[in-house]
């Protein structure tokens, strides 16, 4: 095994190089690596060689290769809050930013992404020093800042938003994405998934897969901030990642996933704009060591697709080895199960390139090959048959090439970017076919084997080896059509799992007789249709800290698979152990993480507030009965202490109101109320109903202390000092955040 190169970029630079990578967090704001020369004679001569860019537009093609990438945010389309969130910026922010002039130069206002469903994504050319120059600016950037650390709001390259668009996400459907890190694209199917509000646990999920253990981390940060209850991240080689069982009927069945988001490791060479590093490292050589990782995860992902799903193949390079190449060599392997598919329809304002049906393939050191033919016995590791197009005519012909979608910078100020539709019309070839010891006598270890597995539906079933946690399954260098068929009967033998990063704390489910649920069931007057058995915790030991919930489809995943695939996070918090709680008739307080999950279930404990008493408790820490409305008032006093929830719900005759209802996390004390809310939750809340919240640059508060002093001192505070609160298991976000947004002394709080 060879030394390796260690100026070559690990994964090719792909991942954190990608659309929506780690290191270009902030390009698109004003950062940048001012002192990296935006040139490489190498990636010029090839793509203009290649001719993937229209006649006469090349030149125009790199100068915006050069610009920097403009910002771009999308709301989150699934919260009952968007178009709350998009009122706020169009009729607000967008407006005062339209007359603006900074040291002579008109702002230009954000502009809508036109392909985007309902004006859900913005662009902007202004970078952060523009950003940080004048206080309305600085005003819309806290604006930004605040409203994505609450899930409002991503900050995500326009490109990397097409995949998930094209999916076309019902919330019944099953989805894996494959390479899932660092999670903007993740965040988006978990939005399509709850379309509608009114249903707290879809009948799909995501499971989001990476294989960098640290990675999964900054994905389930990214996942958190929509409070799901049907996410689910996992740490697996996405070329291997294991195949999963359900129980269905009371047998259990492999799972197929409806929809497959592969978006691979790749050289990233479409993300210069951001990235500039990539100018500098930039080699062929990088595409030639992955398109045959990229090719082993599509197959992987369409084995797991099931019939009549559909799969999307996305890339953040321009290159066709990375792309068309590996397209091609997928069609042809599924003969016939796999279609591609025309999405030109799909996102209409979309300006793309199709895909290209014949291109060559060139070495870092120049030299030029257009067939596998060509290519010396020498080079035979580094380059293989399925990077060239097909030389048949009539079969280029049928794979309909044409229909991938490349996207060029220079056509909607964007970064490059390659997606492809497939459709999976028939089981795949290799799983059509059984192994020819099954029709023989059985041997010990195929006997252990079928016992093991289920039959899967429709025909689709699998080898022992292909069912196993980590195979194979298509070698980097798979052989031709004709060799295959020449007595191979099986896939290659399974390689053991190996499971690397932290270790994880168990998931335990609360069992139907479980002390820990009839109080909790009392306290809140649950529903009977209240789904406790989808309750889990993180300890089989000691007293339960936290609760948690998933949907039923997950809990049916979780416990057929505990021992084939290795779990990061799953599940919303819905409640949280108080220290004294007992005393008030329920050891748990609600958490505002799954307050809109538990919504449909709580007939107790509720407040109905009206859009004052919001401002009120959520600009006061620890408000009198007598600062609320007198409804509110009244409904407050006849409570027993412990946690409530209070909710406010729009009144249609009253536009100038919040339309969309918003759920708090309380505590009712002896004579007063306290929201539980994390800070930027309540500033979000406060900006939808008119009032604004700002620092200065300085981070001061009226009476002149910093903002890291006040913060300081607010962290050690022991909640309830009333005594109305008891205290807490552990020191929660929420804690820290009704904490830190005290009454307007910390904030300077304006209403609108």
């Amino acid at each position: 095994m060879g030394k390796r190169n260690r100026n070559r970029p690990r994964n090719g630079g792909g991942r954190d190089g990608g659309a929506d990578g780690k290191r270009s967090r902030d390009a698109g704001w004003g950062a940048g690596y001012a002192d990296i020369v935006k040139e490489n004679k190498l990636f010029e001569q090839y793509y203009q060689e290649l001719k993937i860019v229209p006649e006469g537009e090349f030149e125009e093609f790199m100068e915006a290769m050069r610009e920097p990438l403009p910002a771009t945010i999308r709301i989150t389309g699934y919260k009952s809050h968007a178009k709350e969130i998009l009122h706020t910026l169009k009729e607000k922010y967008f407006k005062e930013i339209q007359d603006l002039e900074i040291d002579g130069q008109k702002i230009e206002a954000p502009q809508a992404l036109t392909w985007y469903p309902d004006e859900q994504a913005w662009h902007t050319n202004m970078s952060r020093k523009i950003l940080r120059k004048s206080p309305l600016l600085e005003k819309f950037h806290q604006f930004l800042v605040s409203e994505t650390e609450s899930g409002n709001i991503s900050r995500q390259e326009a490109v990397s938003m097409i995949p998930p668009l094209l999916l076309k996400i019902e919330p019944h459907h099953k989805i894996l994405d494959m390479c899932a890190a660092p999670g903007s694209k993740t965040a988006q199917l978990i939005e399509m998934l709850h379309s509608d509000m009114d249903v707290p646990f879809p009948e799909g999920f995501v499971i989001a897969n990476d294989v960098d253990n640290k990675r999964c981390y900054l994905l389930v940060h990214q996942a958190k901030r929509l409070n799901s209850p049907c996410i689910m991240v996992v740490n697996h080689d996405a070329s291997c990642i294991p195949r999963l069982l359900v129980e269905q009927n009371g047998k259990k069945d492999v799972l197929f996933y409806d929809r497959v988001l592969c978006d691979v490791p790749c050289s990233g060479d479409g993300t210069m704009r951001k990235n500039i590093d990539v100018w500098k490292k930039w080699t062929t050589s990088n595409s030639l060591h992955l398109h045959g990782l990229q090719l082993r995860i599509a197959v992987r992902g369409v084995e797991q697709l099931a019939v009549g799903g559909r799969m999307v193949y996305s890339t953040c390079s321009l290159n066709p080895i990375e792309d068309e190449a590996v397209i091609a060599s997928l069609l042809e392997k599924s003969e016939g199960a796999l279609e591609l598919v025309d999405a030109s329809a799909d996102l209409p304002g979309l300006k793309y390139m199709p895909g290209i049906t014949s291109w060559k393939l060139m070495t870092k050191e120049g030299q030029w090959y257009s067939d596998w033919s060509e290519v010396p016995t020498s080079r035979h590791t580094q380059i293989r048959p399925t990077m060239f197009p097909p030389t048949d005519p009539e079969k280029l012909q049928s794979l309909k090439l044409e229909r991938c979608m490349r996207i060029l910078p220079h056509h909607q100020n964007t970064g490059g970017f390659f997606v492809a539709v497939l459709v999976k019309k028939s089981p795949m070839p290799w799983n059509r076919r059984q192994p020819k010891f099954r029709n023989k006598e059985a041997t010990p270890s195929s006997e252990a084997a079928q016992a093991e597995e289920p039959p899967a539906e429709e025909g689709d079933r699998e080898t022992p080896a292909e069912a196993h946690p980590c195979i194979a399954d298509a070698p980097e260098n798979p052989p031709e059509p004709e060799a295959k068929k020449d007595g191979v009967c099986g896939p290659p033998p399974s390689k053991k799992m190996k499971l690397f990063g932290f270790k994880e704390d168990p998931f335990v489910f609360l069992t139907e007789d479980d002390p820990v649920f009839p109080p909790i069931q009392a306290f809140y007057d649950l529903t009977s249709d209240f789904p406790k058995l989808n309750v889990l915790t993180r300890t089989h030991e000691g007293k339960k800290r936290h609760l948690y919930m998933v949907s039923k489809e997950l809990r049916n995943v979780l416990l057929n698979n505990s021992e084939r695939m290795k779990v990061i996070n799953t599940g919303v918090k819905v409640w949280s152990r108080n220290n004294d709680g007992e005393q008030f008739g329920c050891a748990f307080r609600l958490a505002q993480e799954g307050i809109y999950t538990l919504n449909p279930y709580i007939r107790a404990r509720v407040i109905n507030i009206s859009v004052e008493d919001v401002k009120v408790l959520l600009t006061e820490e620890n408000p009198f009965f007598s600062r609320l409305g007198d409804d509110s008032h009244a409904q407050a006093k006849k409570l027993e202490m412990g946690s409530v929830v209070l909710r406010y719900q729009p009144d249609p005759k009253d536009p100038s109101t919040p339309q969309c209802p918003i759920e708090l996390c309380g505590w009712r004390g002896k004579t007063s109320i306290r929201a539980f809310v994390p800070r930027n939750e309540r500033l979000h809340y406060l900006r939808m109903i008119g009032v604004e919240v700002f620092r200065d640059k300085q981070g001061k508060k009226e009476g002149g202390a910093s903002e890291s002093q006040e913060g300081n001192k607010e962290d050690m505070e022991e909640p309830g000092q009333e005594g109305d609160v008891p205290g807490e298991e552990e020191s929660d976000a929420e804690q820290n955040g009704s904490a830190d947004s005290k009454t307007n002394n910390s904030e300077d709080v304006s209403s609108t």
